[in-house]
């Protein structure tokens, strides 16, 4: 191994990540990968790995173990989260490793949905009303305070997943009451229609340096609890609120502490005053395929890649450099479908710049220099899919 190359343990539970771990390695790195036993088969760059770690589940004690005695040959030099799910397990190996990087509190910013909150109110950022179940006195002033629609939303999950609607005081007692000793686990917050944004962005030594702003054309809790296809679009560029919605995550990513690396930020616009409230952030590359429409949107700005070069080039005290920025317009629309290979090549506008090519799935990104192409197209595509292949499943209560 050449003495000027650094080693990093990329650590992911979840199949994520591989342009991430391509461009570490194309950086002149030693990359190593620990992931679950039963991803061993997935498709992995393995050009670009020099070894793999296998577990079968996360055991905090056997890890760190585990990684220890590997440390006695291999000095590690950067611990990586590539998945959502991966971020407070590493923030916990880099402070028994005293390792550079998101420490267990700042994490908690990114993956605690009441911490994400309660630290957003304290900096002046406009969240929706929102409590913890800690205390009955609080849930009790709440409910007397806000009315229904509430969303109960468990603390910890990503994305729609275990988001339960609430109408009225009676059956908000009687979740908590059948969460049990869970009930610490989730929040309530106020539910009020409106535009679903997310900004995914890089950061450098605490600043943005980078951000996309795109809308959800259903939000992601419509299409889990509603059976709806999946769509996102480039926001106009420009426009009020894409400044207002770039400003609103430099303030989110300067509250949170984020130094360096990929986010992914959502926010709502209501529908009734329009105005902007921050819903959650994550110190990762958006998931659902959202990474491919941002680099289509943007010229080849590739999440993975370019937070690979970021920590790099902290790691070895460089200094990064954003690649050449374009605007155009990308949306992306996916599916699960009722065929386990869906033959996609009637879809053959020359916008289409992506297919997607997983079983059971159906999904395609379109590119423009149009934002009412883009939006035409996904409309005609929806109805398509909808009535030649669309299938749906009920939401998960929590991830697998």
């Amino acid at each position: 191994m050449s003495e000027s190359a650094k080693n990093f343990l990329c650590i992911s539970t979840y199949f994520k990540g591989q342009d991430f771990l391509k461009s570490c390695k194309a950086d002149g790195n030693n990359v190593f990968l620990l992931t679950k036993k039963k991803l061993e088969h997935e498709a992995w760059p393995w050009e670009a790995i020099d070894d793999v770690y296998y577990i079968n589940d996360w055991n905090e004690h056997n890890v760190i173990k585990g990684i220890a005695y590997k440390f006695r040959e291999l000095k590690f030099d950067r611990f990586v989260a590539l998945d959502d799910f991966d971020v407070e397990k590493v923030a916990m190996v880099r402070e028994h490793f005293r390792m550079p990087g998101m420490g267990r509190t700042t994490s908690h910013y990114f993956r605690d949905k009441l911490a994400m909150r309660m630290k957003a109110k304290e900096e002046g950022i406009n969240v929706p009303e929102f409590t913890s179940l800690f205390y009955n006195g609080d849930i009790n002033d709440y409910i007397e305070r806000v009315s229904p629609p509430w969303l109960l939303k468990p603390r910890l999950e990503a994305s729609a997943t275990g988001i339960k609607k609430l109408h009225s005081k009676e059956e908000l007692w009687k979740i908590v009451h059948e969460l049990g000793d869970e009930r610490d686990n989730y929040l309530v917050e106020k539910f009020a229609p409106g535009d679903v944004y997310h900004v995914d962005g890089l950061n450098v030594d605490g600043k943005v340096v980078f951000s996309r702003v795109s809308k959800y054309l259903d939000t992601p809790f419509e299409v889990a609890h509603g059976g709806g296809i999946f769509k996102s679009a480039t926001c106009e560029i420009g426009s009020k609120t894409e400044k207002a919605l770039q400003n609103m995550n430099v303030q989110v990513m300067t509250a949170f502490g984020m130094q360096f690396g990929a986010s992914h930020t959502e926010f709502i616009q209501s529908k009734e005053t329009g105005a902007l409230f921050f819903l959650e952030t994550s110190s990762r590359v958006g998931g659902a395929n959202l990474a491919e429409m941002v680099e289509f949107a943007s010229g080849g700005i590739n999440l993975w890649a370019e937070w690979a070069k970021i920590e790099c080039a902290n790691l070895k005290k460089g200094k990064y450099k954003l690649p050449k920025v374009d605007n155009k317009y990308a949306g992306i629309i996916v599916s699960l479908s009722r065929y386990e290979h869906p033959d996609t090549s009637s879809f053959n506008d020359s916008e289409i710049v992506w297919r997607m090519h997983k079983p059971w799935h159906i999904g395609l990104i379109v590119c423009s220099e149009s934002s009412e192409r883009v939006l035409e197209l996904l409309h005609h595509y929806e109805q398509r899919i909808a009535k030649d292949f669309h299938a749906s499943l009920p939401a998960p209560d929590k991830s697998e």
